[in-house]
């Protein structure tokens, strides 16, 4: 298929992101961006590993599917989907999902202050399918299960904790997941052609093993406000979640969730766009569109998971197109930031930044062979804006 692009809005995004601008207090509609090079300017040849970067920047691998990681005894994940890093002394941890079922579940990659790996575990196992997920505000990694009836479980980076099954969170094909500390909730996304965006309210902020499951309710447009609805049953049965209220916004094919000050972004892979919701305004619309941008001119297709920096740059991964992750700039700019070589059988999944913001982690799921067991995860190093 064919595919093209636009953006709307100021984007960005991070943990610490200070956004600037009319836009972000939900006026109108800026003029449409125009693809550029970004603030880093044109990729260079690709490098020893494949990938294409600016200048300045390099990669290194850190893990591989079926292999020991590094000099410890712990083998890799087949298939690395979504993943995200915490702080772990002065050091870090980097978490990433498995995609594959019926032993999915996801490991983690612990890295010393100067980026040597310290070490390899795993943080859950026996589940189906973990696709993405999201980081909590008390350092707890919530991986996803996209199948039907999946659930959402609480895992420790650090190992040292079992996970916990969340089924208050809803029964469905689970994607992605964003903590609002502001709010006190945790959006989420599902992965079906008429998906729902939802949000989950816990009854004690910090603990997830109750609460109200809502449904995000709209019109048809592209954009306009919102309200949210509970969902009366999140077990989803008979009936799935998306099917138990009247008016609940439809999205094609939810996949990464970012939120930073008071925003909220997440991609439809289904139409090939990026939604974003004000969460003050109480509005919603479109930040990327590949139907609006003339045709060969997009500088982002397949879009999939998120993540932001604290430049207020969102990096969006590709699940296909030119296997790149492409920047949306606050100021309007959608652009490539790298692109990976040799693997168009593969899919670009968990970008996150070290605390420090001075490397992205990501991998390339199938890696060169196209198979679960090719995977490769990658760091990027080099001189990222604050």
């Amino acid at each position: 298929m064919e595919r093209r692009g636009f953006l709307r809005g100021a984007v960005g995004g991070g943990a610490a992101a200070a956004f600037g601008g009319a836009l972000m207090a939900g006026a109108a509609y800026a003029a449409p961006a125009q693809p550029g090079t970004g603030p880093y300017g044109a990729l260079r040849p690709a490098d020893a590993n494949g990938i294409a970067l600016p200048e300045g920047f390099g990669s290194r691998v850190v893990a591989r599917s079926r292999q020991r990681v590094g000099t410890t005894s712990y083998t890799w994940h087949d298939a690395p989907d979504g993943g995200a890093c915490f702080a772990d002394g002065t050091g870090w941890i980097y978490v990433s999902n498995s995609e594959v079922s019926p032993n999915g579940g996801a490991s983690a990659l612990r890295f010393s202050a100067s980026g040597a790996i310290t070490g390899a575990y795993r943080i859950l196992s026996g589940t189906r399918t973990n696709c993405a997920g999201g980081r909590t505000p008390w350092n707890t990694w919530l991986s996803c299960e996209e199948v039907s009836r999946g659930y959402v479980y609480e895992t420790d980076p650090w190992g040292a904790k079992a996970a916990v099954r969340h089924p208050a969170m809803g029964l469905f094909k689970h994607e992605a997941a964003a903590a609002d500390p502001v709010r006190e909730v945790v959006y989420l996304t599902e992965d079906e052609t008429d998906g729902c965006f939802y949000r989950f309210v816990p009854n004690t902020w910090g603990t997830l093993s109750a609460g109200t499951l809502q449904v995000l309710v709209a019109g048809s447009a592209t954009s306009g406000t919102f309200r949210w609805q509970d969902v009366p049953d999140p077990d989803g049965t008979p009936t799935t979640t998306r099917n138990q209220v009247s008016g609940a916004k439809r999205f094609n094919g939810g996949e990464g969730c970012h939120y930073a000050n008071d925003h909220v972004w997440f991609t439809t892979k289904g139409d090939n766009r990026v939604w974003r919701l004000n969460l003050v305004a109480g509005t919603y619309e479109l930040a990327y569109d590949d139907s609006l941008v003339p045709s060969g001119a997009a500088p982002l297709t397949g879009v999939d998971n998120v993540t932001g920096s604290s430049s207020g740059d969102l990096y969006i991964a590709e699940d296909g197109g030119n296997m790149e992750i492409c920047l949306i700039t606050p100021d309007d700019t959608v652009a490539p930031f790298l692109r990976i070589s040799g693997q168009s059988g593969s899919e670009i999944t968990g970008p996150a930044f070290s605390p420090d913001g001075r490397r992205l982690y990501f991998s390339s799921q199938r890696g060169t062979s196209g198979s679960s067991s090719g995977g490769i995860t990658y760091e990027v190093t080099g001189p990222f804006r604050a």
